[in-house]
């Protein structure tokens, strides 16, 4: 059901919120777990939690979704909580240990792959210190398969969208703590590694010397199943609005034969007796000059 009004200014701005917008808001994310699950499967998606939110919702409840077959839960979730991101973390005979990443246009499915996780490294297992909560992350596509593969291709931007964080104007270099590291190996093996950066003096240059230290965690995903939008659906999610101009609309003006834009001013009636013009002191005359002349004359 569709609410067009509302009584309250709270609903007011909720509905201005979700409403489309020419900057939109920070993409958001839903986390979810299916009926049968392992516990790497639960920790990965623990480990992708910390790395989203705050701009990320986990669901605890268990839930006997394929996403594949059927997608319209998804959806529905997508417009409860207004996210188009998710992660859907299940595990069968068929298919052990799976990810599904997705993402939505405008509530509906615009793109879903499938990822196998063949190997798993927890970041409790690495010495190095996290990084600050809500750093913009540098992300790394490493591997000529994401510009030559097609659906590589379409897979890296998926990810770039998943873990670049909150837009920013400008961001300082000590900022950059977080590297995102996506690398692939071949049309079906991706590597995903999370570094931090350190910022070093260096004796021989201004700028600094950089050093990565892993942070964890450390995945080697296969690819599986993948659902991507037609090149039609995919070109309309990536259009922009035109945006609406402040300035008020020019009036009788026209153009001539030359391109030359003309206008007509409309003015009152003008009193030239009463304007006030600018009395410059090298245009007086001077009083005992004058009176001078008139005597000797």
């Amino acid at each position: 059901m569709r609410v067009e009004k509302t009584k309250t200014r709270r609903g007011k701005n909720f509905l201005e919120d979700r409403a489309p917008k020419l900057i939109e808001n920070d993409k958001t994310a839903i986390i979810m777990r299916g009926n049968k699950m392992s516990e790497i499967v639960g920790k990965v998606l623990n480990e992708l939690y910390l790395l989203k939110k705050p701009l990320a919702t986990k669901l605890m409840r268990k839930r006997e979704i394929h996403p594949f077959d059927d997608d319209s839960l998804l959806c529905n979730f997508s417009k409860k909580f207004d996210s188009s991101l998710f992660v859907f973390g299940s595990s069968s005979k068929k298919r052990p240990n799976t990810l599904t990443f997705g993402r939505f246009f405008d509530y509906q499915m615009l793109d879903m792959v499938e990822l196998q996780i063949e190997k798993f490294v927890s970041s409790e297992e690495f010495k190095a210190a996290g990084v600050t909560a809500g750093t913009k992350p540098c992300i790394i596509l490493q591997g000529s398969l994401f510009e030559s593969d097609p659906t590589l291709q379409r897979l890296g931007n998926l990810m770039v969208d998943w873990f670049r964080g909150p837009v920013v104007e400008t961001v300082r270099l000590q900022g950059l703590e977080l590297i995102i590291s996506l690398t692939a190996l071949d049309e079906k093996k991706i590597l995903l590694r999370f570094y931090k950066t350190l910022l070093k003096r260096s004796p021989n240059s201004e700028n600094p010397k950089v050093e990565l230290i892993e942070l964890g965690p450390q995945i080697d995903f296969k690819l599986d199943r993948s659902k991507l939008a037609s090149d039609d659906l995919f070109s309309t999610a990536l259009k922009k609005p035109k945006q609406e101009s402040n300035k008020p609309k020019d009036k009788n003006t026209k153009f001539d034969a030359f391109g030359n834009k003309v206008a007509k001013v409309h003015t009152g009636r003008q009193r030239l007796d009463e304007i006030q013009t600018r009395k410059v002191k090298a245009l007086k005359r001077n009083r005992s000059k004058s009176e001078n002349m008139e005597v000797d004359d």
